[in-house]
C-alpha cells in the first residue's frame, strides 16, 4: 500500500463517522490546481478521502489543498485534524479594507419573504432580519416592490436584504443586498465597486467549501451557508450539508457573520446554533405557516434559548 493510500484511508477512518458521506453526491468541475500541489503525496491523499467522505470534487480539492497547507503549517502530516484554520485556506486576514459595511454578527431569526406584503407583516411580528426575495423580470415591478418593503420596515426594528436586485435595493435605501454565487459571479468589477461604495451591506449564499472562499473574496457583511438539511423550496446543485459540516464551515468562517439556512425547524433551532452561526433562515417554516406569526414567535423563543 503506498503512503498516498496509507494517509487516505487514514483520513477517511478519522472522519468517517462525522461527515457521513452524501448519497451520490453530484460532481462539479476541478479546482485549479498548482502543479506542486498537485503532485503532493498529502493532497492528492485528503482529496481522495474527502471525495469518498462524500464532499463535491472542487470542495474535496479545495480541503486536499488545505490538508497540504496544514501539514506544511505544522510541520507533519495529521489525519485527525480537520482543516479549519483560515490560513491553510489562503483566506486574507481580518479587518479588511475592501469589506463591505458590516451588519450584527446575531442577526436573529432571519425569515425569506416573497412579497412586500409578507414584508410589512412579519416586520410588525419583531422579526429582527428580513430578506425580500421577489421573482420578477419586469424591472418596474421590482423597483414598486422594492420601494414598498423599504416602506414597509419603516418604524420597526427589522433590518431588510434584498435579493439579487441590489440596483433597486440601493435606489430605495435598504439595509442591504442578498446574492447568489451565480449572482456574485455577474456582478462587473464596477458594479461590485459601486455596491460597496453604497454602505448597504452584502450576503452570500454559499454551499460548501468552494463557494465560501469565493464568497470570503469580496469581504462581505455575511454568509450564508445550507442547506443544511433537506428542503422542498427549490432544487439544490449539492446534497445537504448536515450539522457536522456546518460545525466545520463556522469554525473555519467565524470572522464573518453567519446565517444557516435549508430545512431549519424550531427543533433543529438548537443544534444549528451550537455551529456558532449567529442567525437562522428559514422561509417556508414561516410562509407556509397554518399561523406565520405565531410560528416566527416560536422560533424566536428557541433562537433566544440559545444551543443545547
Amino acid at each position: 500500500m503506498t503512503s498516498i493510500d496509507t494517509m487516505a484511508d487514514a483520513i477517511f477512518a478519522a472522519h468517517h463517522q462525522t461527515f457521513a458521506p452524501a448519497a451520490a453526491p453530484p460532481t462539479q468541475g476541478p479546482a485549479s490546481v498548482s502543479s506542486v500541489a498537485a503532485d503532493d503525496p498529502v493532497y492528492r491523499a485528503a482529496t481522495r478521502a474527502c471525495a469518498q467522505l462524500g464532499f463535491i470534487d472542487i470542495d474535496a480539492e479545495t480541503l486536499g489543498r488545505a490538508w497540504r497547507a496544514q501539514t506544511l503549517r505544522l510541520g507533519h502530516f495529521d489525519a485527525t485534524l480537520w482543516p479549519v484554520h483560515p490560513a491553510d485556506f489562503s483566506l486574507r486576514p481580518w479587518p479588511r479594507s475592501d469589506a463591505f459595511a458590516p451588519c450584527p454578527r446575531q442577526l436573529g431569526l432571519y425569515a425569506v419573504l416573497p412579497d412586500a406584503a409578507w414584508v410589512a407583516r412579519i416586520a410588525k411580528a419583531g422579526v429582527p432580519t428580513l430578506q425580500l426575495r421577489f421573482k420578477s423580470t419586469d424591472a418596474d415591478d421590482v423597483r414598486r416592490e422594492v420601494e414598498a418593503a423599504v416602506q414597509a420596515v419603516q418604524g420597526t426594528q427589522s433590518l431588510l436584504f434584498i435579493n439579487d436586485h441590489w440596483q433597486a435595493a440601493i435606489d430605495a435605501g435598504a439595509y442591504g443586498v442578498h446574492l447568489g454565487q451565480e449572482d456574485l459571479d455577474a456582478l462587473a468589477p464596477a458594479d461590485l465597486a459601486t455596491l460597496r461604495a453604497s454602505g448597504l451591506r452584502l450576503g452570500v449564499s454559499t454551499h460548501g467549501y468552494a463557494e465560501m472562499l469565493r464568497a470570503d473574496a469580496v469581504s462581505p457583511s455575511y454568509i450564508a451557508m445550507g442547506a443544511v438539511f433537506p428542503t422542498t423550496l427549490k432544487q439544490m446543485a449539492t446534497a445537504p450539508q448536515g450539522i457536522a459540516r456546518l460545525n466545520a464551515y463556522a469554525q473555519l468562517m467565524h470572522d464573518h457573520a453567519l446565517v444557516a439556512i435549508g430545512g431549519i425547524d424550531a427543533e433543529r433551532v438548537p443544534a444549528v446554533l451550537h455551529s456558532g452561526v449567529g442567525s437562522v433562515a428559514v422561509v417556508r417554516a414561516i410562509t407556509a405557516a397554518a399561523a406565520p406569526e405565531a410560528a416566527a414567535r416560536a422560533l424566536m423563543a428557541r433562537l433566544a434559548a440559545g444551543p443545547r
